[in-house]
């Protein structure tokens, strides 16, 4: 901890006690950790049923709940590294990499006060290059696909692109098959 002044600890000690309280009113304003995201999707939404009228608003709600748990999840294991943490501080190995045992700079923990590993030893995004597991059953598209809508994108988009659906009419004129001439044209 040496490489870490007086300040700057209790700076960062500041960030971490104040980053935990607006975790813990989280938790405590939504009643718990999970508050009512084990409980039945008819009892969660207070519907009478959770047959609804249509089958997008169930959707809605499964798709809310599992935001919700993943969120919660999220901020309970934040709230766990901070109060790792802050039992470093007190034992004094706060600032240390876990891995290398090497001083992990000040302007890391000050972005990430919880952290427990130097930049080089962090590990890496769960999700970095990991492809869905569909892809290996799903078939290629044909060759070719998509080509042509990228070399005609943008035919319509000049001043010329009234003229060319003029003729299939508007909603204020009648519609006529294009090369069909109308009674009165011809008179």
């Amino acid at each position: 901890m040496s490489h870490l002044s007086k300040s700057e600890l209790t700076k960062l000690q500041q960030l971490l006690e104040e980053r935990r309280t607006e975790l813990e009113q989280h938790f405590s304003s939504n009643g718990a950790e999970d508050s009512l995201l084990g409980d039945s999707l008819t009892l969660s939404t207070g519907e009478l049923s959770s047959v609804d009228n249509h089958p997008a608003d169930t959707g809605t709600e499964t798709f809310e709940r599992s935001r919700d748990l993943s969120i919660n999840t999220s901020l309970s294991e934040e709230l766990t590294d901070i109060e790792a943490a802050l039992q470093r501080i007190e034992d004094g190995t706060y600032g240390i990499c876990e891995i290398s045992k090497q001083e992990i700079p000040y302007e890391r923990l000050e972005a990430i006060p919880y952290t427990r590993y130097a930049i080089e030893y962090a590990p890496a995004s769960q999700n970095s290059g990991v492809r869905p597991v569909e892809e290996e059953v799903m078939t290629p598209p044909p060759s070719g696909a998509g080509q042509g809508r990228q070399e005609h994108s943008g035919r319509f988009d000049d001043a010329g692109a009234w003229e060319a659906v003029e003729d299939y009419g508007s909603a204020s004129s009648p519609v006529t098959p294009p090369g069909q001439d109308t009674e009165e044209e011809d008179s």
